[in-house]
């Protein structure tokens, strides 16, 4: 099973040879097997790559995202078919009934909340109690919009009342950073299961590629988030970005096993958008959130 994520900061030359990504940095050169990599993030934008590359990584699954001259991504490599019965799986999911997707959102917010809440009670803000009681006043496709108000309420009990989410400070930049690497990485699952990125089940944006992306993320934004916290300090620089990183391989509980987090999310995603579908996946996938 894959398991490494490349991060490249250096000017370099990666190719392919015999089922390996090749990194070549001045006289240094390194190979890597394919099977070995879950990942590949370009960090640096003098990095020449081989088009062979490119489609054997596309080939084999391989996420690469890429980073701008101020080191932060702004895109990613997706094949068009991960699998083989996509034009099936895109025809059900234009076809989703609009009562699973509420259902499913509704699952989501109320994890989502859960989660917030529960960092909050772990770092003893008082706020815990009030966005407890937002998570049981979600209704049905969250139409009061209690994920609104609870964002409100966390991101400023967390970070202080001055904080203001997407403005330009290490605070922001850092949480940028992860959200961006849980975005490619739960994007790599929705397309290895066939669906397409852009039809989402509440997120409707005609400028979003990645509607349903930034649907299914929700719940795990709070682990960038937990690490930010403890790490506020820090200034986003190349070490800062390798911890954060690292996170997609710890390891953390989930349907009472242990799994890294890039294991959750593969088995989170299936599971998610097979129970628009299927009752009996829908009950596996409250389960497994709780």
């Amino acid at each position: 099973m894959s398991f490494r994520t490349v991060v490249i900061t250096k000017q370099s030359k990666i190719s392919y040879k015999n089922r390996f990504l090749v990194v070549k940095q001045a006289s240094d050169e390194r190979y890597i097997h394919l099977s070995e990599i879950d990942t590949i993030i370009v960090d640096s934008i003098s990095v020449s790559i081989s088009t062979y590359l490119l489609k054997e990584l596309s080939a084999n699954k391989i996420n690469i995202i890429f980073c701008d001259e101020k080191h932060n991504p702004f895109g990613e490599l997706s094949s068009y078919y991960s699998r083989h019965n996509t034009s099936k799986k895109i025809k059900e999911q234009i076809a989703w009934k609009r009562i699973n997707k509420d259902e499913l959102w509704k699952m989501i917010v109320k994890n989502k909340i859960m989660n917030q809440a529960l960092l909050l009670r772990k770092v003893n803000i008082e706020k815990y109690d009030l966005l407890l009681g937002y998570e049981k006043e979600v209704i049905t496709g969250d139409k009061t919009n209690r994920e609104g108000h609870a964002a409100k309420v966390y991101f400023n009990a967390l970070f202080g009342n001055d904080f203001v989410r997407n403005n330009d400070d290490s605070i922001n930049a850092a949480l940028n950073y992860g959200y961006a690497v849980l975005l490619s990485t739960i994007n790599k699952e929705i397309v290895s299961n066939g669906y397409l990125t852009t039809l989402g089940i509440h997120h409707k944006n005609e400028f979003n590629e990645f509607n349903l992306t930034c649907d299914l993320m929700e719940p795990f934004r709070v682990i960038i988030d937990n690490f930010v916290y403890y790490n506020m300090k820090r200034e986003l620089n190349k070490d800062y970005k390798l911890d954060i990183v690292n996170i997609f391989n710890n390891t953390y509980k989930y349907g009472n096993k242990n799994y890294t987090l890039k294991d959750i999310i593969k088995i989170y995603v299936k599971t998610a958008l097979e129970s628009i579908n299927d009752q009996k996946k829908y009950k596996e996938f409250i389960y497994n959130e709780g």
